[in-house]
């Protein structure tokens, strides 16, 4: 990556590009905090142990001071003795070993939470050519993490001083008096000796966590572009949608209009509305709207209605709220009930006027509460 592309990458990373990385592997881990949560459950594991510690530590010594004449010329005592050492060993620090063991397992959590990536396990032989591997040692990455290792050793170090020179008396004094006194009195300044080191340890750590937090959100910034991009990946190339949204119009146009001949009755704006109503009482809760239209369309509904000899009645008002509130192929709402009852009725007393040869009925104007007509109120 360039010195100019990195300076373009001031956008945040897209949870895609994140989601990616994370399936790559690529989720931010800090070894200092690992190591200080690792160090932190062995010293707590050690210091719980208390007396129970000390027994063992009391045992492994008594081995060697604790053996008859016999027993000094047997051959079978360096391996009794060894043995025995081993499992008292083993005993004191099987806690200290679990408690490490699954605070190591535990602590990359911390930072990047639980992740497995089948493609991180794959070999990368690129990483094997010695040149990349010059390179990325003299990396800006590569001198950040040694001026940390040397910080960590300088600040480690001090640490380890001031404890010495403030502890020195103590340390002197574990070689005085009795032998249990001095052991118990060693185990307790190794105890908090340790309790220390961590806490330094964890310091280290969590500022490590911090700032491997934030190179790894630096690593994956994005450019602009890259942002667009994606947005157009994901939504899909707005041409092809906008191609899509015709042609699903189209198709349910072409629906529409093979479905308008079983309409019942079409009612008109006269001109720039027109909605299709079909009632099968049987069938049916309510009357269906089959076809409507705006304009164009409008127009090409009633020259459909007319070629079919459907009946049209123009009542504006119940045409806009039919408009407004019922979608293509839904029942009318309860609302307008009694005003499509109307028509219905009307279109009903006229094709039966036509059959006997009688004049017309005069047709319907419902009132239709203004509010049902939506935008189409004016």
């Amino acid at each position: 990556m360039s010195e100019h592309d990195d300076q373009e990458r001031t956008e945040q990373p897209s949870e895609k590009r994140l989601r990616e990385a994370r399936e790559k592997g690529d989720v931010p881990r800090s070894r200092d905090l690992s190591g200080a949560v690792v160090v932190l459950a062995g010293v707590a594991a050690l210091i719980s142990g208390g007396e129970r510690s000390m027994d063992h530590v009391r045992r492994i010594y008594g081995l060697g001071l604790s053996y008859g004449r016999d027993a000094l010329f047997s051959d079978a005592l360096p391996g009794r003795v060894f043995v025995q050492a081993m499992h008292e060993a083993m005993a004191l620090f099987a806690p200290v070993a679990l408690a490490t063991v699954l605070a190591a397992l535990a602590a990359p959590v911390l930072l990047g939470g639980l992740n497995f990536s089948a493609e991180a396990l794959q070999p990368k032989f690129e990483r094997l050519n010695p040149v990349e591997g010059l390179g990325r040692i003299f990396a800006l990455r590569g001198l950040v993490e040694l001026a940390k290792s040397l910080l960590k050793l300088l600040l480690i170090g001090a640490v380890l001083l001031m404890v010495l020179r403030n502890w020195q008396a103590d340390l002197m004094a574990t070689g005085q008096g009795e032998v249990g006194a001095g052991t118990l009195r060693a185990m307790g300044l190794l105890g908090h000796g340790a309790l220390l080191f961590g806490s330094v340890l964890a310091l280290i750590g969590g500022a490590d966590a911090l700032y491997q937090k934030f190179d790894h959100t630096k690593r994956l910034r994005m450019t602009r572009q890259e942002l667009k991009d994606e947005a157009k990946e994901s939504d899909g190339n707005p041409e092809l949608k906008g191609r899509i949204r015709q042609m699903q119009f189209q198709m349910a146009r072409k629906r529409m209009m093979q479905e308008l001949p079983k309409a019942d009755v079409v009612i008109t704006n006269p001109t720039h509305f027109a909605v299709a109503l079909r009632y099968d009482e049987g069938r049916m809760g309510a009357p269906r709207v089959i076809a409507k239209g705006l304009d164009e369309l409008a127009l090409q509904i009633r020259m459909v209605a007319g070629s079919h000899r459907i009946p049209t009645v123009e009542a504006p008002p119940l045409a806009r709220a039919l408009y407004a509130t019922t979608q293509l192929d839904r029942e009318i709402p309860a609302s307008l009930y009694v005003a499509v009852a109307q028509v219905l009725a009307y279109v009903f007393q006229l094709k039966q006027a036509v059959a006997r040869g009688d004049d017309p009925p005069k047709a319907p104007k419902p009132d239709v509460d203004p509010d049902l007509m939506g935008p189409y109120q004016f």
